[in-house]
């Protein structure tokens, strides 16, 4: 029987730094019926260069890469409120952290799941760092090469740690034409592993084809309005289309079966009513 997929919200940085977005984030995803919701985590002087943050920039935070990437970033009480929102809601939590302080701090909440964000993926040192939680991990492959998806892969296995893979496009949002969905059966039998999709296309269609290819997970950005401030609004579903998503997957699990013929109760009845005199049964 082919398990359940695992669906995922992906909160990111869409909360653009307010806790009582994030939260409203998480009701929309938990009335939706996701499984997980998802956050980002950095420690923002380890992951970017002096030189990199002192870049201009625009935003509501102020006039410097700095500031923008502090803005964004929540703080071990903003996750401890988090903690405690998804378990009132029922929803499990999980975060992809960009580097081993990170990982490390986040490990205070025993979370179900890690996640390997495309960007990361040639970090082994960090890779290793995940993989020895042995909790089990998604590992996005958006930008990456065959070979460099075996070599997260090797440490994965080394570790000892169950994962999935995540076929992936890391453009945002993703052309239709970009989606290349077939990698889902290409990675699937080169690595002998579960495959889901991480995507970044606007519409739900392509992310409800890649469940009917056999993704085990979807993972897809919400926001409560795409014209918000932030750089992945433009490629996250709104609240609507989160429940319809939810659902059409849903429904395309139940229809996939499980492959093997059989006559089912209602075709029985109709049969039956069928089988004298316009039934042959020896008609194929």
């Amino acid at each position: 029987m082919k398990k359940k997929c695992i669906i995922i919200a992906e909160i990111g940085i869409n909360h653009n730094g307010s806790l009582d977005l994030a939260k409203q984030l998480i009701n929309e995803a938990a009335i939706a019926g996701c499984d997980a919701v998802k956050f980002q985590k950095r420690t923002i002087d380890e992951v970017y260069s002096p030189e990199e943050l002192d870049k201009a920039r625009e935003s509501p935070f102020g006039n410097t890469n700095r500031d923008q990437k502090n803005g964004l970033e929540f703080s071990l009480e903003d996750f401890e409120m988090i903690n405690s929102h998804c378990a009132e809601k029922k929803i499990d939590w999980f975060v992809s952290c960009w580097d081993i302080n990170s990982q490390k701090i986040m490990r205070k909440f025993d979370l179900k799941y890690n996640k390997v964000a495309s960007a990361m993926l040639t970090k082994k040192e960090l890779l290793n760092e995940i993989a020895s939680e042995k909790k089990y991990t998604f590992i996005s492959t958006g930008m990456s090469t065959t070979n460099e998806i075996r070599d997260a892969i090797n440490v994965f296995q080394g570790n000892n740690c169950d994962f999935e893979l995540m076929h992936c496009n890391s453009s945002y949002p993703m052309e239709n034409k970009d989606a290349n969905l077939n990698m889902i059966s290409t990675l699937r039998d080169e690595f002998k592993c579960d495959v889901g999709y991480s995507g970044h296309e606007r519409g739900l269609q392509i992310s409800i084809a890649a469940v009917a290819l056999g993704a085990t997970s979807i993972e897809r950005h919400i926001t409560l309005d795409r014209t918000m401030y932030g750089s992945d609004q433009s490629a996250s579903i709104e609240a609507k289309g989160l429940g319809q998503l939810v659902r059409d997957i849903r429904i395309i699990e139940e229809a996939l079966g499980d492959g093997k013929k059989n006559i089912t109760s209602r075709e029985k009845e109709i049969r039956e009513k069928l089988a004298n005199p316009y039934w042959d049964s020896n008609e194929s």
